[in-house]
């Protein structure tokens, strides 16, 4: 405490030294539940009361020579002390700012060994290199996509070990279908070409005015190509417009061109008009010997029942029905059952429909898997295993020029094709009537 003097008056200004951190004054009032004014405390020690009496204003004080200050003075420096040496004999916690309190400060990580887990999220566990562990025989695959490609495997071994024998008698048979959209030409030239690629002969007939089947299997077809109007409208020898398909040896094409959409009303005139193709086929088969001679003739026919239809019906003794799996494929082929049985009792008595293919499955869908049943369920012996998947590869092959099977072989359509194929030729045709 100093003392300055002034126009005669003396006014006691406490040092630097003598002041009470503001800190210290602030914790004894937390302390004593009280207020810095000297409150009466609820619990403290003696220490927190003569801090409390130092911190009191020194104009107060009843001593008239200052000692009593100065022992304040003191008693306040000694409990500074004490707060800042973090006794702990008052309760209160140490203030120092040397020391932070230990939640403030960062905990210090120790080193870790080398082989030391880590507290981090858990790492993929190591897996072991194909050549450490052997894959045991005959386990189930672990992903649908690895189920799929080992059933497609083992699916394909089966298929290319199955020998295809070769018919007594060349079947002929028409693909057909009122409705369109279902896979007629698709099936018509696949199962063509896979039956040929087994090493048998095979003759696709192509009657829808379309000619889509003659592109599919890279025959030109333009207007001055001579095609199948000529054999129909003209009495044209077969065998002088059958062209071989360039991508599959044994298979071959009679065209179609565009004047196929006139030959419904010329056909009209004509002398027996119903039977103009199945003279023409005969004729040509009965030319051939029995090594050369065509084991399949496939008529690829338009999605109608008008005169060229007819015409295949009657040519043919087998029908082949490519169904679509949708609900509409289901009234499309009870409104063709009827018009072949009529073409049975006035055309041809030795008809029969010999095998059904469902066409376009997908087995996501409780709508595909409920037509197959509903045909297997009506149809026991005449639908084929086999089911051909949607696909887009079978989708891309005709816009190549090309089938399936030889765009893609190792395509799900290539095998499914190459299935129904093989199983066709395992069935034995229909006995005649």
């Amino acid at each position: 405490m100093t003392a300055r003097q002034g126009d005669g008056l003396s006014l006691a200004v406490p040092s630097s030294s003598d002041r009470v951190p503001s800190s210290s004054v602030a914790h004894s009032s937390s302390a004593d539940g009280g207020s810095p004014d000297g409150g009466s405390p609820d619990t403290g020690s003696a220490d927190t009361g003569s801090a409390d009496s130092a911190e009191s204003d020194p104009d107060d004080d009843d001593s008239p020579d200052g000692d009593d200050d100065s022992d304040g003075d003191e008693n306040s420096n000694g409990d500074q002390g004490d707060v800042d040496e973090g006794d702990g004999d008052d309760g209160l916690p140490s203030v120092s700012r040397e020391t932070e309190p230990a939640s403030r400060q960062p905990a210090e990580i120790p080193p870790r060994s080398p082989g030391e887990a880590d507290d981090e999220p858990a790492q993929p566990a190591k897996v072991a290199e194909p050549t450490d562990v052997a894959e045991p025989e005959g386990d189930t695959p672990d992903t649908p996509l690895a189920a799929r490609i080992a059933d497609e495997q083992r699916r394909r071994v089966v298929a290319n070990r199955t020998a295809v024998p070769r018919p007594p008698a060349p079947r002929v048979m028409t693909i057909a279908n009122q409705k369109g959209g279902v896979g007629k030409t698709t099936t018509t030239v696949n199962v063509a070409a896979a039956l040929a690629q087994s090493g048998l002969n095979v003759l696709v007939v192509d009657i829808d005015p379309q000619g889509n089947a003659s592109t599919a299997l890279g025959i030109p077809h333009h207007a001055e190509v001579p095609s199948i109007y000529d054999v129909i409208t003209d009495d044209r020898p077969l065998g002088e417009v059958l062209q071989e398909c360039p991508d599959v040896p044994g298979l071959w094409c009679a065209p179609a061109t565009i004047d196929l959409a006139g030959a419904e009303i010329e056909l009209v005139a004509l002398v027996a008009r119903e039977s103009r193709l199945k003279r023409a086929v005969e004729e040509h088969l009965a030319t051939m010997s029995d090594d050369d001679r065509f084991d399949y003739v496939l008529i690829d026919c338009p999605p109608s029942l008008g005169l060229l239809t007819v015409n295949a019906f009657v040519a043919a003794a087998e029908v082949f029905i490519p169904i679509q799996c949708e609900y509409y494929a289901l009234e499309g082929l009870s409104q063709l059952l009827k018009n072949i049985g009529m073409i049975r009792r006035h055309l041809n008595p030795r008809l029969e429909v010999s095998t059904i293919l469902l066409t376009m499955y997908d087995g996501r869908t409780n709508l595909s898997s409920n037509v197959a049943d509903e045909v297997r369920a009506h149809f026991p012996d005449n639908v084929l295993r086999t089911q051909i998947p949607r696909s887009v590869r079978i989708s891309e092959a005709p816009s190549y020029g090309q089938t399936v099977l030889t765009y893609d072989p190792s395509s799900s359509g290539a095998l499914s094709y190459l299935e129904a194929a093989k199983e066709l030729a395992l069935r034995s045709a229909p006995a005649a009537t």
